[in-house]
């Protein structure tokens, strides 16, 4: 009875004891929650299921999630050569000498860095800190190599720019500035980290402007950012001086591109300092239902990157439960674009760049980019509201029946006028027949 007494009080006391632990675990992981929220996850199911290749990379593996595909295993050796030549650039100072700091600034986050993650895979101390830091001296190394020395070796450069947008091919930026203070930094003294991702994020632009891309001033300042994929979304932010507000977006009307240009609406670029995405809605009168209206908007320049950028933008607007200013646009130029047509049309007005292909690529990509999207409160709700009451009024919805009917096609116009020359001669005719009698 007394050894039963005993195994039970040894149960107890271990049970105890794991209870202990647990908890400890518990208030752990719930301290590290507070201190920060997992930004590099995976894509949402949904939106991963429309088009799997957009989220998972070509060449290279950054950070843990992609580790083990078989398709980045033969690039891992080229990191190391990345991180060679990042590291004999810095001649004021030995290898051993650089890599100590970087190891001792990765060592001290090493928390903070895993928690960013939702890890599919246990990786011990020793592993996960090679890593990362193998990983971010490969994207500082590969940016100098490319864009500041001018590296002839370009074979897989476009590839590797396509992999650093990923979503779940992300390193986060707070430890990527660490290595880059003990790294770039003593290079490029006066350089910033998001100064030095300029080319970067310059090829991955969704939208052009007339001076180039830039960085937004109010990017310099926030230094918060989740990673390279969270930095180009903060680039696309409206200013304070911006007066769009979210609101519930309503798609039960949606009008295509020429619908709209038939009903008397022209697109021309938006012009602003302030926001590479505004839009405006402007009419010369103001009897607005009788006189054309002019939709200015972003010019979007879609080049090979376009698709795998909006998607990973829009997957992580999702996640983050952020503004949905790349959302609120997807859906906008979803509705403009139902054919190869539409897209000529915004291209003849200068708000589309084609890069990518034929009219018909561009077109059957829009046309799936809002497929699984949830709706969202849109920044465009406005100027669509105000366009869609445009197109209902009177004299524009008479105007584009009439050329939707009459002249849209050379059939159509041939066929109006020759019925036209039959009732003014039959008019003719009838008046002369008249005359005749008398």
């Amino acid at each position: 009875m007394e050894d039963k007494d005993l195994e039970l009080g040894d149960m107890e006391n271990t049970i105890q004891e794991r209870v202990h632990r647990f908890l400890d675990r518990v208030k752990k992981e719930e301290s590290l929650n507070e201190q920060i929220t997992p930004s590099i996850d995976l894509a949402p199911r949904k939106l991963r299921e429309v088009s799997p290749q957009s989220f998972s990379p070509r060449v290279v593996s950054i950070g843990p999630l992609h580790r083990d595909d078989e398709n980045v295993q033969a690039f891992e050796r080229k990191k190391a050569i990345y991180l060679i030549k990042l590291m004999n650039h810095i001649t004021s100072y030995t290898q051993e000498t650089i890599m100590n700091s970087c190891m001792e600034k990765m060592y001290a986050s090493m928390e903070k860095i895993k928690a960013c993650y939702v890890l599919t895979k246990t990786y011990d101390d020793v592993e996960f800190a090679e890593m990362m830091v193998m990983d971010a001296c490969f994207i500082l190394g590969f940016i100098y190599e490319t864009f500041e020395e001018k590296s002839p070796d370009m074979s897989h450069a476009e590839d590797v720019v396509r992999d650093l947008v990923l979503l779940e091919n992300q390193i986060p930026f707070f430890f990527l500035k660490e290595i880059f203070e003990c790294t770039i930094a003593k290079l490029m003294p006066n350089t910033s980290l998001v100064q030095f991702m300029h080319p970067i994020l310059s090829i991955l632009s969704l939208f052009d402007s007339y001076e180039g891309f830039s960085i937004p001033e109010n990017i310099f300042i926030d230094d918060t950012h989740d990673h390279i994929l969270g930095l180009l979304h903060k680039c696309h932010k409206p200013s304070e001086n911006d007066n769009n507000k979210e609101e519930p977006f309503s798609i039960t009307k949606p009008h295509s591109a020429v619908d709209l240009d038939k009903a008397g609406v022209s697109f021309k670029p938006y012009r602003s300092q302030t926001w590479v995405m505004g839009m405006e809605t402007e009419f010369p009168c103001l009897l607005w239902s009788w006189c054309k209206c002019t939709f200015r908007m972003p010019i979007f320049y879609v080049t090979d990157f376009t698709e795998v950028t909006l998607r990973n933008l829009l997957a992580y607007e999702e996640l983050r439960q952020t503004h949905d200013y790349i959302t609120s646009y997807a859906f906008v130029i979803n509705m403009l674009v139902n054919t190869q047509d539409d897209v000529a049309k915004l291209i003849d007005s200068e708000v589309l760049v084609n890069h990518m292909g034929s009219n018909e690529e561009v077109a059957n990509m829009i046309n799936k980019i809002c497929k699984e999207l949830a709706y969202v409160n849109s920044l465009y709700h406005q100027h669509w509201e105000t366009l869609d009451n445009y197109y209902n009024s009177y004299w524009p919805n008479h105007i584009g029946w009439m050329r939707r009917t009459y002249f849209s096609s050379p059939w159509s116009m041939i066929a109006l006028v020759a019925g036209s020359i039959i009732f003014a001669l039959a008019t003719v005719q009838t008046i002369f027949t008249i005359r005749g009698k008398k």
